[in-house]
């Protein structure tokens, strides 16, 4: 039997950025795949060409990221209802807490015995979330999942949540590496550290730290900035902050970056697509996000042998290991991050070795684990799907 399977996420770049994995093992189970998401709220760079290339049918679907959007995401839980009913829909596949809310919902409303695969790439609720994001989104996803068949975690502190939530009948949780790092793409190249460098605009005696996120609030890079202010006029070393990435906070942390008189520290280089080559020119990864479901940034950045300094939460400490491949940092403490920069400058036989720990750790989130983990959900998940 040919399973249709139907991917839903929140904004339209999430499949193209985090979920090529799931497409390729679609494709070669022989499933139809189907896209429903919000394509007029990209928020990752995507390429339109990649559906048709892979056979893909795309479904634009108004989903709203907040939940109190209720008129708009009722629209869209009404089209997706439609979908699964019209396309004979066996499987879906849901991600981010409002595409997952819609999505298992619109199965059990499609009257069809279509099968559920919820990835929660980082539950809104955790130890030290606000009061609010326990009250709704805790509230939401243990009612949900006696709506769903496999629920997926990427990391332990969410795999022992869910495991006390009560699932549908012979619904599991499972727990896997994240998407999955792409080895090929992101290992040490040091004969690529010049062109890296020249393509940042780092000078050869400059200390390069880099990052990678979407610019929002919640990824912290404030405290970044805050910390090369601190070490302005104080350090005896050149340091230069490249920021990779794009999002809403990028205005602020520009004109934050030029009141503290750091223009000429701070490279603000929006989404890059050569990340793999400029990992190999930065000493240092820096990771401030407070909140991280797992942190494929800085997974990548130890592929390539870069140190990682992180912020300390539950999905840093799955990798970084403190004081061995990386730091663990309070994640609003610029004085752990100066620490781990001047640390690092100071050893470079040190940087050296703990870049090498770095690559040797991250095999165990490589993307052949991650795909045969969820090759195993798959075919256990879709064994009595259909109409």
């Amino acid at each position: 039997m040919r399973h249709r399977v139907l991917i839903i996420t929140t904004v339209s770049g999430f499949l193209w950025q985090f979920e090529k994995n799931t497409v390729e093992l679609l494709k070669r189970e022989g499933a139809e795949i189907h896209y429903a998401s919000n394509f007029y709220r990209p928020a990752y760079e995507f390429e339109e060409s990649y559906f048709e290339e892979n056979g893909i049918r795309t479904h634009h679907v108004p989903i709203e990221k907040l939940p109190w959007k209720i008129l708009r995401n009722l629209r869209a839980l009404k089209r997706l209802t439609e979908i699964i009913r019209s396309e004979g829909i066996d499987a879906v596949h849901c991600h981010n807490p409002m595409g997952g809310l819609l999505g298992r919902l619109a199965a059990l409303l499609s009257g069809r015995r279509t099968a559920v695969i919820y990835t929660a790439h980082g539950f809104h609720f955790y130890k030290g979330a606000p009061a609010k994001n326990w009250i709704l989104y805790y509230t939401a996803e243990r009612l949900l999942a006696r709506f769903t068949d496999a629920l997926v975690t990427i990391n332990a502190e969410d795999e022992g949540r869910a495991s006390g939530f009560r699932m549908k009948k012979g619904g599991r949780v499972f727990r896997i590496p994240g998407v999955g790092i792409d080895t090929r793409r992101f290992a040490p190249q040091p004969e690529l550290r010049r062109e890296a460098r020249m393509r940042m605009g780092v000078g050869e005696d400059e200390f390069c730290l880099l990052t990678a996120a979407l610019l929002d609030p919640e990824k912290n890079h404030e405290t970044v900035l805050k910390m090369l202010a601190g070490l302005k006029g104080r350090a005896a070393f050149p340091v230069r902050y490249v920021v990779c990435g794009d999002g809403p906070h990028r205005p602020a942390l520009e004109a934050k970056a030029r009141e503290y008189g750091l223009e000429e520290q701070v490279a603000f280089l929006g989404f890059r697509r050569d990340l793999e080559v400029l990992l190999q020119g930065a000493d240092l990864f820096l990771f401030p996000s407070l909140r991280e479901g797992l942190g494929m940034a800085a997974l990548e950045a130890m592929a390539c042998g870069v140190p990682v300094a992180a912020a300390r939460n539950r999905g840093t400490v799955e990798y970084v290991r403190h004081g061995e491949n990386g730091f663990l940092c309070e994640g609003e403490s610029p004085e752990a991050f100066r620490d781990a920069v001047l640390l690092m400058q100071a050893d470079p036989s040190l940087r050296a070795a703990m870049g090498r720990r770095a690559a040797e750790d991250s095999r165990a989130f490589g993307r052949e684990r991650s795909a045969e983990a969820m090759e195993q959900i798959y075919r256990m998940t879709l064994g009595g799907a259909g109409a």
